[in-house]
Parts: C-alpha cells; structure tokens; sequence
C-alpha cells in the first residue's frame, strides 16, 4: 500500500490564482507519488512533492514566492519527520532555495533538531540572493499590504505532503514563508515538532494556518495522540481544528494513517489540497470548510 497527500495551504486563496493552485497541486502530487510507486521512500515522496511546490513561482507560500516579512525579506521555515523518530527543521532561513532540503539536511546529518536564523543559512551549500524568492506575485501582495496602512500580518498558504510507502513507512514535512508582513524573526507552527509537522507509526500530520493557534494547541500530535487512543479520524481532526477555532484563528490540516486512510480538515475561507493512491486520485481548492476523508 503506498498513498500520499499534500497541501498547498488555508486561508484566503484570491480567484486567479486557483488555476496555478491546482496544476500545482497535480505536478507536486504525482512527482511524489511516482517516487512511492518506483520503491522510493516516504521521505524521498515528500521531499520531491514539497519541493516542486516550492519551485513553483506562480503558486503557493514556500521557497520561491514565499511571502515577504514587513521589511520585504523572505524567512522561510521548514521541517521534516519520519515515523523512524528522526526529525529536522530550520526557521528564519534567507538564503535557501529549498527549506526543506536543509530541514533535511538537519535531520540526516546534524545533531539538532532545529536551526535557526544565520546558523541554518550557514548550511546552505549554494546560497542565493533573497531577492530571487521574490516574485511578481510576491511583491504586488506586499505592496497591497503596506497601502493598507499596516493592518497586521496576513496568512498564506504554506504547503505540506504526507506519504506512505510500500514499507509502511510514514513521513511528513511542511515548509513555509510564513505571515505576509510577519515582523522579521517571526516562526510559525511548521518547523515545530508536534505543532504544525508530525509523524508517528500510526500517523503523519501536516498543517497550515494561522500558526500562532496551532503552536498553542500543539496541534499535530494531539491528534496524533486521540487517534492512539481509538477516537475516529474525522472526529480527531474535527477537534483539532476546534482548538484552533477556540483561539479565534482558523487553518487546515492533512492526515494520511499506516493503513492508508487520507483526511483533510479546514475552518479557513479556502483550502488546496490533493491525494493519491493506487485506487485514484483528486486535487481540490475548496471553498467548503469541514472534514473529509478519502481511500
């Protein structure tokens, strides 16, 4: 049994960019998926369909069109797990292409579990400008957000994979540029073990959001943790995001299980997402909050 599922982020998704969203979604889905049916890996699957969401600079919130900080600096966060116990993540990273090859990088070949800020730019082995992950798109969002007088940061749409491989194995990963307009320095939930990335044997977890909430709740492994306990996958995630709503803040998040059962959950505006499995596939940029589940 092998299975994946990604998102491209919750919150507000403008009308003209659901078509990039969605062919996104299509391209990142199948390249990890087609990783998991050669005999790859759950970690080599997610690291391959993060990745092409974070090349991809006509959508979404993660390397390349990463949203800028209030002083137009991208700081990306990212993080990885295996359901072997092995995590890496870094945050505040200026100067990485892919975040979540150096979140990686971290979990493989550091003894950390975390890097922050000049530390984890330091691992980066071919380091880029910062202005090359800003785009068009990046850069307009920007100059609404200060014409609007500074109302305060804005979320956008980070991404994340689970997968499932024929080992039955589990791994998880998220990667992000966090809030538009964020102040410099800012991290969110997606390079916190346990608050936005998760991964267990039983279960792998990916959110996105207002991060803030998900940090507080800590999210990913409290449902990790009712699911351990017998409650039903809809209803875990359904609390999940009740104790998100509980803080007045809103996101979505993805489950993939060891026996090859998908959820996606969402209380935001908008939400992309997409799964596969040997039995189908969908990719969906829904404007109907609650929870499903697919395979």
């Amino acid at each position: 049994m092998i299975a994946i599922v990604i998102h491209g982020g919750a919150g507000k998704i403008a009308l003209e960019d659901r078509v990039p969203y969605l062919a996104g979604l299509d391209r990142a889905r199948d390249v990890g998926y087609r990783v998991l049916a050669d005999g790859g890996t759950a970690v080599a699957a997610i690291l391959a369909a993060v990745t092409t969401m974070e090349d991809d600079p006509a959508a979404f919130n993660a390397g390349t069109g990463g949203s800028p900080n209030r002083d137009g600096v991208v700081e990306c966060d990212a993080a990885i797990m295996s359901a072997d116990g092995t995590s890496g993540a870094v945050a505040a990273v200026t100067r990485a292409k892919n975040p979540i090859l150096l979140a990686d990088k971290v979990r493989v070949a550091s003894p950390h579990a975390l890097i922050v800020g000049p530390g984890a730019d330091a691992l980066v082995e071919d380091p880029i400008d910062n202005a090359e992950l800003l785009t068009p798109r990046t850069l307009r969002a920007l100059e609404r957000w200060r014409e609007a007088d500074h109302l305060g940061p804005k979320g956008s749409a980070t991404v994340g994979a689970v997968a499932l491989d024929d080992q039955g194995m589990l791994a998880a990963a998220t990667s992000t540029g966090g809030m538009l307009g964020k102040w410099p320095g800012r991290v969110g939930d997606a390079p916190l073990i346990g608050a936005g990335t998760y991964a267990a044997r039983h279960v792998g977890v990916s959110c996105t959001g207002d991060g803030e909430a998900f940090i507080r709740a800590v999210t990913a492994k409290g449902l990790a943790d009712r699911l351990q306990t017998g409650v039903e996958l809809e209803a875990a995630v359904r609390l999940a995001l009740d104790e998100v709503a509980a803080q007045n803040a809103n996101g979505g998040l993805i489950v993939l299980t060891a026996d090859g059962r998908i959820a996606s959950g969402f209380n935001a505006r908008d939400m992309a997402y997409a799964w596969r499995t040997a039995a189908g596939a969908d990719a969906c940029v829904s404007a109907e909050p609650g929870v499903r589940s697919f395979g």
